[in-house]
């Protein structure tokens, strides 16, 4: 690792679980953390996707509820056609394995404990409730949020995740009123 010299985590949806999941087994300390439009707890009726609906989701893979979900990930079907190229092709049976495996990995969780330096979140997440994203980051104190009005996938938005990561880091409100949120699109900034 001193190689780098800078470590940089970006967790996004249930990547951000799985960060705080697998971080500690690797030893690796980043520089900077980001999640986007997820939380550690993800499978959650307060601060994560409702268990009813990550359930539900679980136990009724189709294709036809696959390419639903993938239209509410990009939050329109114009977003969607223009990121065909970012649509796993994977079989269903891969999908339904992986979810089932990372749904027993949630459930045997234990307290989030991981730091993170900024999240990045939807107004308009049409697969995490943006009402719990908003809850669970606006708890932690230590923790810069961002809330811009883009769908879940929202990194189409900038042309590397390097020009994500500047945007972060520079990020500025608007508002004055609130100290760590607002409620614009990257391009409005």
């Amino acid at each position: 690792m001193k190689i780098y010299d800078k470590i940089i985590l970006i967790g996004w949806s249930l990547g951000v679980w799985a960060a705080e999941y697998l971080s500690p087994k690797t030893g690796i300390k980043p520089d900077l953390t980001i999640a986007v439009n997820g939380t550690p707890v993800p499978a959650d009726d307060a601060y994560g996707i409702p268990l009813n609906v990550f359930e539900g989701t679980l136990n009724n893979i189709t294709e036809e509820n696959i390419d639903k979900f993938y239209l509410r990930m990009f939050g329109d079907k114009k977003t969607y056609d223009k990121n065909l190229d970012r649509v796993p092709h994977r079989t269903l049976t891969s999908l339904h394995k992986e979810l089932r495996w990372l749904y027993n990995r949630i459930m045997e969780q234990k307290e989030p404990g991981f730091r993170w330096d900024y999240a990045v979140t939807s107004g308009i997440d049409r697969v995490f409730p943006s009402k719990n994203l908003a809850g669970y980051w606006e708890k932690e104190k230590n923790t810069k949020n961002i809330v811009l009005q883009l769908p879940h996938y929202l990194f189409n938005e900038w042309k590397s995740f390097g020009e994500f990561v500047a945007f972060v880091e520079g990020y500025k409100p608007k508002n004055k009123k609130t100290r760590k949120t607002a409620e614009k699109k990257p391009k409005d900034l």
